[in-house]
């Protein structure tokens, strides 16, 4: 298997909004992993719904909305998986079919796709997290940005809070976000495990970045370590004039970069970007203690 993105490349610095332009029919992204994504979902949604999923009252027809367009984009562009029946999608030869009615529609729509979805509405303190079936959250907690703004769902992150231009800057983007004119960004991260779901409260990541100590402890990290990648997706939806955010997760194991090849620029990119970031940075991010470490393996992976 191949490396899908690789944002830590050189082309997309950390802590940069980096938005492009995406062309529609490249909006969903299914491979040959949608149905254990699928079945990560479905397991979530049956031990820890009241973590994966939230929606204001209001938001049904946003949530309709979503759904339509994901049955449609699937139907159109992934016609050799997916079918219509009745009330119902059929996933063709997985024996797997999702019910179209009897539960809320972004969730529905979620466990389609390998994408989280998110609903964003604007109001008097701007765009704010309206819904959300988040099943493979990137170190954040739903229930602790929910309903918030965008300004302090990005509080954690350095440069991004109330007040900066950063934040300023993302809320113009949301209100000028046309229909017919959907954007894209990536960002990346690192764990010691491939799971999806990886959670971190804002008191969990505040305790390490207090703690700075070693997150990864192995010299060998190309043979321990995950890259966690995450294509984001925004789009304003027609009928209700809310924005939909999409957030698709790959994870690789680092070890697959040694593979590449490419290896030699890709690894000697990602040290020197590693190597860029400043220390709040670093703490947000949970790299500090590790950083020289992780800049030594991939310096020994770029020398491969």
């Amino acid at each position: 298997m191949t490396l899908a993105y690789t944002p830590y490349d050189g082309s997309g610095p950390l802590f940069k909004i980096g938005l492009k332009p995406m062309e529609l029919p490249g909006w969903l992204e299914i491979d040959e992993l949608l149905i254990p994504y699928l079945a990560e979902k479905n397991r979530l949604f049956a031990t820890l719904p009241e973590k994966v999923f939230a929606a204001e009252e209001g938001t049904e027809d946003a949530q309709a909305e979503v759904l339509e367009l994901a049955v449609e984009h699937l139907l159109r562009h992934f016609p050799e998986t997916y079918k219509r029946v009745g009330d119902a999608i059929e996933i063709t030869d997985h024996d797997r079919k999702i019910e179209l009615q009897g539960d809320a529609p972004l969730k529905i729509a979620s466990l389609l796709v390998q994408e989280d979805l998110v609903i964003m509405r604007r109001g008097d303190d701007g765009w704010r997290l309206a819904a959300a079936s988040l099943c493979f959250p990137s170190s954040w907690r739903l229930a602790e940005k929910f309903r918030k703004p965008i300004d302090k769902i990005h509080m954690p992150v350095p440069g991004f809070g109330s007040g900066t231009r950063n934040a300023s800057l993302i809320e113009r983007i949301f209100d000028k976000l046309a229909v017919d004119l959907p954007i894209e960004r990536m960002n990346w991260s690192l764990q010691l495990n491939s799971d999806l779901y990886h959670p971190l409260s804002d008191m969990e990541r505040d305790a390490r970045a207090s703690d700075r100590s070693s997150r990864f402890g192995n010299e060998d990290l190309a043979a321990s370590l995950f890259i966690r990648v995450e294509r984001q997706t925004l789009r304003r939806l027609a009928k209700t004039g809310d924005i939909l955010f999409t957030i698709r997760i790959y994870l690789d194991p680092m070890t697959r970069l040694r593979a590449h090849p490419d290896r030699g620029q890709i690894a000697s990119a990602f040290a020197d970007q590693m190597l860029a970031l400043d220390e709040d940075q670093l703490d947000y991010k949970g790299f500090t203690a590790d950083r020289d470490m992780l800049v030594s393996s991939l310096r020994q992976i770029a020398a491969s």
